[in-house]
């Protein structure tokens, strides 16, 4: 690849009258900027460029800043991680990347980083590889490294630079959880020198770093010292690793055992680390589990595009009827996104407890006084209807009855204003069904949320045979607002989410009929990958939850099963105490017996085969929009095992 500091594409070079020399990244045709083959190469033309104008004295230092609003550098450009099919492969990268910014850090001249928006994996390693670091306050600045996320470690020496900035223990921490931290934070870890209060003020902040020659003073605590020797670093990591165990399985996810193992084993020298770090990285990078994650990531940002990026419709104020718990739960997570939510019921003292349950999750989520108030403020209690006429988005939550349903979306469609969208929560009933008798039958579709939804990811945006396909978009753009990934997905019993959950779901259920015990159906699950076992998710639910929709998807006959016996006496689960399980306070009581592999292996099999029959009739019947969409839907609704890449990757690679 040919470069010279005239045919740049990705980067700009130019040097001020200061003699300042400015490289600016605005990598064309990307919403992000990323750290690519091309990217690099052209970043070593301008390291080649700065070194000799500086021994020339005609240049006095280098700022990286980005041409792009709200970006900095997102990380390295995942489509070129699928070229990278050999461990020689990723260590000829890596070896690349690693000479490349130990030569940034080894400059003569100063190289400042201005930062605002993301500056994340490949990013920040690049950042911590120069000398300062500047990084806006602004509420989209955002620091990390996530690659664990993606079944990998830093692998261009930042694991190395995180810890001499951070320390071990802040250091450690943000690498294991994948954490992205916010400018303030940022820079209490270290990672960021000096902060701005907006884009405006960074180029003239940089200036005065530039011309100052200033160096970062992070790193030199007495503390992080101590941390890295020996007996410290080692209990350290065992304390690391039983809180990592507790959260997930080393042979499903193994990048931050490995991050804890080089830690552990070589965070007491930082050449001991620097060459370790590679020979850990490499493989994990061609393992079956980051290509399955970089899959799934893959497969986010395609629900994502399913939002048309320049349509006209921009959902301010959400109108929701029901305040239910379901209705609830919407009209909250749709205050903490930043819309102005007003929120219908029959019932004022139904709306005041939605309320009042509402001001926790803004606790939770917001923490600030000043923005709880904020929110409470924009969740208007509406018994009257009156927010109807003004909302840009109208969803239904109310009591499963057509009727009723029909009732009130021919009364809705008189009321609201042109362009608002008109959304049911319905999880049961046919939308074509509801819509009939509307004048416009075409402008109604399905908003379904899961349960709880403010940790579900994912929404399914509902679209029967009359939905035009603009309220479809129309959906999909609410539904990224909110911060949701949307899957639009065809009018049928169930959709997609909950037709193929109920089968492995009454599986376990016939399982436990047959005399298998209920912690050995969910300990074959976890094992497998699932985040929770089946029957203490039936639990979860609610029996008579998980009943009804055995009937309604005519899944055999649960009135004469153990599942109908307990509805029968009121055992429905954590809600009443006691279903399936004895619940106390608020965790299932289960016995600790062991059972062998090989068995729980077998069972696994039994009870997933019913979820991966079903996502092949799904893709049968088009029901998604694609098959890799239909993966991504089951890995945000179900919590399908990430690292198999999804049920239909998983059934398409499992005897491969």
């Amino acid at each position: 690849m040919d470069i010279n500091i005239e045919n740049l594409q990705n980067w700009s070079f130019e040097i001020d009258v200061e003699k300042i020399a400015w490289a600016t990244i605005d990598c064309p045709n990307q919403s992000m900027n990323t750290l690519g083959e091309r990217s690099f190469k052209e970043l070593e033309t301008i390291i080649d460029e700065v070194e000799r104008g500086k021994l020339k004295s005609e240049i006095v230092g280098l700022v990286l800043i980005s041409g792009k609003k709200n970006n900095f550098i997102a990380g390295a450009d995942i489509k070129e991680f699928e070229q990278l099919d050999t461990v020689e492969k990723v260590k000829e990268v890596t070896d690349y990347g690693t000479k490349l910014f130990q030569r940034m850090e080894d400059l003569r001249a100063p190289i400042v980083v201005a930062i605002n928006g993301f500056c994340l994996g490949g990013g920040l390693e690049m950042a911590m590889a120069c000398h300062y670091r500047i990084a806006t306050r602004s509420e989209g600045t955002r620091v990390g490294l996530p690659e664990v996320k993606l079944g990998i470690i830093p692998g261009i020496h930042g694991t190395v630079r995180m810890l001499r900035l951070a320390g071990p223990l802040n250091g450690m921490t943000a690498m294991l959880t994948g954490r992205m931290l916010k400018a303030p934070v940022a820079k209490a870890f270290g990672l960021v020198d000096q902060l701005v209060p907006s884009h405006l003020e960074l180029r003239w902040a940089a200036r005065k770093a530039v011309l100052q020659n200033r160096k970062s003073k992070a790193g030199k605590s007495l503390l992080f010292k101590i941390m890295r020797l020996s007996p410290v670093r080692k209990f350290l990591a065992s304390q690391m690793r039983s809180k990592t165990k507790a959260k997930v399985r080393e042979d499903h996810y193994p990048a931050p055992f490995k991050l804890i193992e080089l830690f552990e084993n070589h965070g007491g020298s930082e050449a001991e680390m620097f060459k370790a770090e590679q020979k850990i990285f490499a493989p994990l990078m061609v393992s079956d589990t980051s290509r399955n994650l970089r899959r799934v990531f893959h497969l986010s940002e395609e629900m994502k595009a399913l939002a048309p990026k320049n349509s006209d419709y921009k959902p301010l104020r959400a109108h929701i009827i029901g305040a239910g718990t379901m209705g609830a739960d919407i009209a909250s997570w749709c205050v903490v996104s930043g819309m102005d939510v007003t929120l219908q019921d029959m019932s004022v003292d139904q709306i005041t407890k939605a309320q009042k349950s509402a001001k926790k999750l803004f606790r939770k989520r917001l923490k600030k006084p000043v923005a709880v108030e904020a929110a409470v403020a924009r969740l208007t209690a509406d018994p009257d209807g009156k927010g109807v006429k003004r909302a840009d988005i109208i969803i239904e939550a109310i009591i499963e009855n057509l009727e009723i349903k029909q009732e009130l979306f021919q009364k809705l469609e008189k009321e609201i204003k042109p362009g608002a969208v008109l959304a049911s929560n319905t999880s049961s009933l046919s939308l074509e069904e509801i819509a009939s008798g509307m004048q416009d039958e075409g402008r109604l579709i399905g908003i379904h949320f899961f349960n709880p939804v403010a940790q579900m990811p994912l929404v399914e945006v509902v679209q029967s045979t009359k939905s035009r396909k603009e309220e479809v978009e129309k959906g999909c753009a609410f539904v990224t607002k909110i911060n949701k990934f949307p899957l639009i997905v065809k009018s049928c019993k169930g959709f997609l989410v909950n037709r193929v959950l109920a089968p492995y779901m009454m599986e376990s259920v016939r399982q436990l009929d047959a005399g298998v015990p209920a912690e050995k159906i969910d300990q074959a699950a976890l094992d497998f990958g699932m985040p929770m076992g089946p029957i203490e998710l039936i639990d979860v639910v609610g029996l008579d939850i998980a009943k009804h929709v055995s009937h309604s998807l005519e899944l055999g006959d649960a009135d004469n099963s153990e599942l109908g016996r307990l509805v029968a006496k009121g055992k429905l689960g954590k809600k009443t105490g006691e279903g399936f399980y004895v619940w106390n306070e608020g965790k299932p009581e289960k016995n600790n017996e062991e059972y062998e592999e090989a068995e729980l292996i077998a069972l696994a099999d039994e009870l997933i085969s019913p979820l991966l029959t079903e996502c092949e009739k799904c893709d049968e019947e088009n029901i998604g929009p694609n098959r890799g969409l239909i993966d991504a839907g089951i890995i945000f609704g179900t919590g399908f095992a990430p690292f198999r890449g999804g049920p239909l990757h998983y059934l398409d690679n499992k005897d491969t």
